[in-house]
């Protein structure tokens, strides 16, 4: 335990005195339990590849059901991947990011009773840092897209359509929100009437196989959230990972829960990926599942390299995982209940029309907001 941990060399943490210490240091010397590594190094090695082989898996599938449709994946069992991965990413957010972050920086920790710690509760002001910078972020994109190609907004469409204008338009401008309402009608039509392409992925089938032009703007707005949600959950993937290389008495825990933890997060990766209209043939999906897949892995490996030597529990280590944490939870609470639920759910005009599919979706959501809530309590 150093000075830069408690703020003075002159502190003994196995003689004080509660009447005159100050709590800071108290708090720090019972977080500061130093490297807890115990041996098992054979399960810890073979933590590497299961996790690895298991979470990579998880991840790919949604996006080969979606790909590869001679494979002949029944609908139900995508749309259980995807929504139950979209629920997983929520609970990640507020149970395994959002919490944690708390336990590390937040007011009652070490770190939030030093120095400028103290000062502020700056775990929740990372985490609304976070969630504005990626709504602008979005926004902006969005509005990029908006600007560059010429496409009107839902609100101009509805009021060219109904006649609720504030402004006057042109003939050309009626004609071609005409036109693009005509097409959405044809559209709900369509998935009213079984066909032959609504027993497979009806919801996104219209921005893979219809208008080119249509498939870029799509992608445009919705990559760059992707690659955020990515960054976010790779973050906390490097964390658990070192940390399951040190970890002590709770390694024979903590191993098969994160085998469920990542194969879980994996999933909500892979799902949200399926729904972006790739380019046909494009590796990006490709190399994105795999930056996933091998991330826990490679945290693990460092963790061993360092296993006598790194203290997860550290002043230094729990600032960098509390800030990175507070990070990573405002891009996933953003990104699961924006990205994932309001435009899946709410905002999508080519949700499908089944109650029965509706029901099952919304069931997956919970499904794996629940169990990713309930692993937890271990990790």
């Amino acid at each position: 335990m150093s000075s830069t941990d408690f703020g003075t060399p002159n502190f003994n943490p196995e003689s004080v005195n509660l009447t005159s210490a100050d709590p800071a240091q108290v708090i720090c010397a019972l977080a500061a339990s130093g490297n807890e590594y115990n041996g098992n190094l054979g399960a810890r090695i073979s933590a590497i590849f299961v996790i690895g082989f298991v979470s990579s898996c998880a991840t790919f599938f949604p996006v080969v059901a979606k790909k590869i449709p001679r494979l002949h994946i029944p609908l139900y069992v995508y749309l259980f991947a995807r929504y139950f991965g979209a629920g997983v990413i929520v609970a990640t957010a507020f149970i395994h990011l959002l919490d944690p972050a708390y336990g590390e920086i937040g007011p009652n920790t070490c770190v939030g009773m030093t120095g400028g710690w103290a000062d502020y509760s700056w775990c929740p002001a990372i985490v609304l840092t976070s969630v504005v910078i990626i709504f602008l972020f979005d926004f902006g994109a969005e509005r990029y897209v908006e600007v560059k190609y010429g496409v009107d907004s839902d609100a101009d469409i509805q009021e060219a359509v109904t006649g609720h204008v504030d402004r006057p338009i042109s003939a050309a401008q009626e004609d071609r929100a005409l036109s693009i309402a005509e097409g959405r009608r044809e559209h709900e039509d369509r998935q009213r009437k079984p066909s032959a392409f609504e027993k497979r992925y009806i919801e996104d089938y219209d921005s893979e196989h219809g208008d080119e032009h249509a498939r870029k703007m799509a992608f445009r707005q919705q990559i760059a959230a992707f690659l955020i949600l990515e960054f976010g959950v790779i973050f906390h993937s490097v964390v658990i990972g070192l940390n399951l290389g040190v970890v002590g008495d709770e390694f024979s825990t903590l191993y098969p829960v994160l085998v469920f933890h990542q194969s879980f997060e994996g999933l909500g990766i892979g799902a949200r990926m399926s729904a972006i209209p790739f380019k046909q043939g494009s590796w990006l999906p490709w190399l994105l599942c795999t930056a996933y897949g091998i991330t826990t892995p490679l945290a693990i490996a460092i963790g061993l390299g360092v296993r006598t030597t790194y203290n997860p529990n550290s002043f230094t280590a729990n600032v960098v995982s509390g800030v990175l944490d507070s990070m990573s939870a405002g891009i996933l609470i953003y990104t699961g209940l924006v990205e994932l639920l309001a435009r899946d759910f709410l905002f999508n005009p080519m949700r499908t029309k089944d109650n029965k599919r509706l029901t099952f979706m919304v069931i997956c959501v919970l499904l794996g907001t629940g169990i990713m809530a309930l692993l937890g309590k271990w990790a």
